[in-house]
């Protein structure tokens, strides 16, 4: 069998290929730029095609095209494709094909998804259940790897609400971490988030099972009441959620809410709590999820940690982590915001939670644009500087990126903590450093 996939260096899409590399597939890719994501596919054997997309990348005979949702219609590739009359399916379309072949596990939410899947992942995995996993993050457990191949009937993906992408997705648990304003470059407003959520969770069977965030105000109002499947809530209110504080590895009290995702998910399916409780007291985080590591700069040893945080939310809680792990030691987070529209939507929102970080000092750099998903208007009005001056505390600085190692070569002290914030390419600063 021959899959060719379009943007074969994104994140679900690149875990989608490494399955179907474990199906013994004949595997080709192409991808604008390489990575540390291509590079590691082209080990396990992918053919890849690195720099502007072309039709003679597609070979004429492959059984099936996948495509990046962020691949446009006008992709010479697809096109190609088209013209040889292939099947193309996009990332989220093919993905669902699989979840009707297994017993598809599905983590749902604004926030949190990483995280829970990798913690369900691990606690399957100790209980000898082993699932077949696609995670939007890498996790050391699986080889510095977003996929891992399992033998059982199990599927556990993390399902991303961007685009209603989950809409193709049919599993018989989801999980339910959270519903907030995000995505705004394609839903109207939260209405139509939750609208689009409920339809969601109509997929489940009668014999599913919602797993669901009961501290989730949003969550609430979905007014959920379906007698067909179960719906089993979880609250930081749980004598569990004690435990599961001093336990963890991670910090947080969002953290601690993805582990009682992941300790319900895991007693639905029948498994000990001991085995539940050793699987995520030995969770050690995942790339770029409050990934920490020691670092030497410039003579000074400082605490390096690396951060996909990239919602006023997320921002929020991951700062308030970051300060009750390191309670007295001077915090320095460099903040990429991640998209235009994402910026100007939730502009007084991003305000609030720098206005109130429990950190010393913060560089806010230049806006990562995504492409095919920006808009030019709003690239107009809004901007790094802008959003500098607006929260207008002195504490608070704007630098261009490649002003940043420099600065910090400059500035830190040893015992310092840096935070690297943001979905874009922020984190490759850890190799300039």
């Amino acid at each position: 069998m021959k899959i060719h996939f379009i943007g074969i260096g994104g994140i679900g899409v690149s875990a989608l290929s490494q399955y179907y590399l474990s199906q013994k597939a004949e595997v080709s890719g192409s991808d604008l730029v390489s990575s540390e994501i291509t590079d590691f596919l082209k080990k396990k054997g992918a053919k890849i095609k690195i720099g502007k997309h072309s039709a003679k990348n597609v070979p004429h005979n492959a059984n099936l095209v996948i495509f990046s949702p962020a691949v446009e219609s006008t992709n010479p590739e697809l096109l190609q494709a088209k013209k040889y009359k292939l099947t193309a399916k996009s990332y989220p379309e093919a993905l669902g094909d699989l979840t009707k072949q297994y017993f598809t596990i599905a983590v749902s939410g604004a926030h949190g998804k990483s995280t829970t899947t990798s913690m369900i992942s691990l606690v399957l995995v100790e209980a000898g259940l082993d699932p077949t996993v696609i995670v939007g993050t890498k996790l050391k457990e699986f080889g510095n790897s977003n996929f891992r191949a399992g033998k059982s009937k199990y599927l556990l993906i993390e399902a991303d609400e961007w685009n209603a992408s989950f809409l193709n997705y049919w599993p018989k648990i989801i999980v339910l971490t959270n519903i907030e304003r995000e995505h705004l470059d394609y839903y109207k407003n939260l209405n139509h988030i939750l609208k689009t959520f409920k339809e969601y969770i109509g997929h489940l069977p009668k014999d599913g099972v919602l797993v669901a965030n009961g501290d989730d105000e949003n969550i609430s109002r979905l007014k959920i009441k379906d007698l067909r499947f179960k719906i089993k809530n979880y609250s930081l209110k749980q004598k569990e959620a004690i435990i599961l504080k001093k336990i963890l590895k991670v910090p947080g009290e969002h953290n601690v809410l993805n582990a009682l995702a992941a300790l319900t998910v895991a007693r639905i399916l029948g498994i000990p709590d001991t085995k539940i409780f050793k699987a995520l007291s030995e969770y050690r985080g995942v790339w770029r999820r409050f990934d920490i590591s020691k670092k030497t700069i410039a003579g000074k040893t400082i605490t390096l940690i690396n951060d996909y945080g990239h919602h006023p939310t997320e921002i929020k809680a991951t700062l308030k982590a970051t300060r009750e792990k390191f309670p007295n030691k001077k915090i320095l987070c460099v903040f990429q915001p991640h998209q235009y529209q994402r910026t100007f939507f939730l502009f007084n929102g991003f305000i609030d939670a720098f206005k109130t970080a429990p950190v010393d000092k913060t560089i806010i750099t230049d806006i990562y644009s995504v492409a095919g998903r920006e808009s030019t208007a709003i690239k107009k009005k809004v901007n790094s500087k802008k959003l500098t001056k607006a929260i207008a505390k002195k504490n608070i600085i704007y630098l261009a990126k490649d002003k940043i190692t420099g600065y910090l070569k400059e500035n830190i002290k040893n015992n310092d903590v840096v935070i690297l914030m943001g979905a874009g390419d922020i984190y490759e600063l850890n190799k300039s450093l």
